[in-house]
């Protein structure tokens, strides 16, 4: 490894946490500077973690600094990645990618143009579930799969997050703001999506707030709340989806996947680890199949595009997948508004598994 590359975090809420505290868990990268529209945010950060608060300008002006880590809120994901890749600098956001398709194209287009790299959350399917599930789907372990259900359900935000507004606005929803776990996990186990047949909707036009901080705000929904349909993967799967934030109760698995042998339980992709269940047509039942792979955490995915980049390999939450995953996430409401199948524009290779035996938050190499 050449020496540590320097970065940049350019968003320092809530979420921003998981990062800072990730990049302490590797040599192969050091957080130079964070920056944040509210300067406050940004000095807090900076003196909790022990880099430089700077205004976004700083941080995109300096020279020192390789990759910016983009946690701003979705629908500033791709003018910030814009800016920094016009800066000259390497891309990392958080999800989605953008908040439609042809945005995320601009920002891949301006990456190829300019030779640099993009990155994206989510990078849960670096933990130990989702690579224990993506090894034993490729060893076989439930035959050739054919079909599966992916299901979270939920009835969203306004009862506990204290800024619940932006999950009903452009770029929140359901399959924008929990797709990408799903779609990713599903892409790395199985390949890219060929084609999407959705029917979606939404319960109210508006939302009453009840969350400490919020209670009482009228928010308008500005974007479907429930979406239902099926993906056909170019392996011929063909999984059942449903994204929702109208739904009280329920009793639905994450994601289950089906083949011709068996059938396989995959843990939430929500979060790095959790058991991997296998059934198979002559076995006594679910049973675990055990892991040879750490959980790992957020910034997994930050640490490996870094590697990649000094040896010159592909990285594995890379722009190319997040793009795949967001044309599939709004094929959903494009399907239901014109009544048809969508076919995917884009494919994209399933990024290489880890090696069995890496310790936490190593990559290979």
């Amino acid at each position: 490894m050449q020496d540590k590359m320097k970065i940049g975090i350019i968003g320092c809420g809530s979420i921003s946490g998981a990062y800072f505290g990730g990049a302490q868990k590797t040599d192969a990268l050091e957080i130079k500077s964070c920056a944040d529209i509210r300067m406050e945010a940004a000095q807090n950060a900076a003196k909790k973690y022990s880099c430089q608060a700077v205004t976004v300008d700083e941080l995109l002006a300096d020279p020192e600094i390789e990759l910016v880590v983009n946690l701003t809120v979705p629908r500033a994901h791709v003018e910030v990645g814009l800016q920094a890749l016009q800066a000259g600098k390497h891309v990392y956001s958080e999800k989605p990618l953008g908040v439609s398709f042809e945005e995320g194209q601009k920002l891949i287009r301006l990456a190829a143009e300019k030779g640099l790299h993009v990155g994206c959350a989510p990078d849960t399917f670096l933990g130990a579930g989702g690579q224990t599930a993506r090894k034993a789907m490729d060893e076989g372990a439930i035959g050739r799969p054919i079909a599966g259900t992916a299901f979270m359900c939920g009835h969203g935000h306004e009862s506990w997050h204290p800024n619940p507004t932006f999950f009903y606005d452009i770029g929140g929803g359901p399959m924008l703001d929990m797709g990408p776990y799903y779609v990713t996990a599903l892409v790395n186990i199985l390949g890219p999506v060929k084609r999407v047949a959705g029917v979606t909707t939404k319960a109210f036009e508006e939302r009453i707030a009840t969350s400490s901080g919020a209670s009482g705000q009228r928010i308008p929904v500005k974007v479907s709340t429930h979406l239902t349909g099926a993906m056909e993967f170019a392996n011929g799967a063909v999984i059942t989806m449903i994204m929702s934030f109208d739904m009280r109760r329920h009793s639905l698995p994450c994601i289950e996947l089906y083949g011709t042998e068996g059938s396989m339980k995959v843990p939430d992709p929500n979060g790095f680890g959790g058991p991997v269940l296998v059934a198979l047509a002559k076995g006594e039942g679910w049973q675990e199949i055990s892991s040879a792979f750490p959980q790992n955490a957020r910034m997994i995915g930050v640490i490996d595009m870094v590697c990649a980049i000094r040896s010159g390999r592909a990285h594995r939450a890379s722009g190319d997948l997040a793009y795949h995953v967001l044309e599939v996430m709004t094929a959903f409401d494009k399907s239901s508004q014109t009544g048809q199948h969508i076919e995917m524009q884009t494919t994209v290779e399933r990024p290489n598994p880890f090696p069995s035996g890496l310790n936490e938050w190593e990559v290979d190499d």
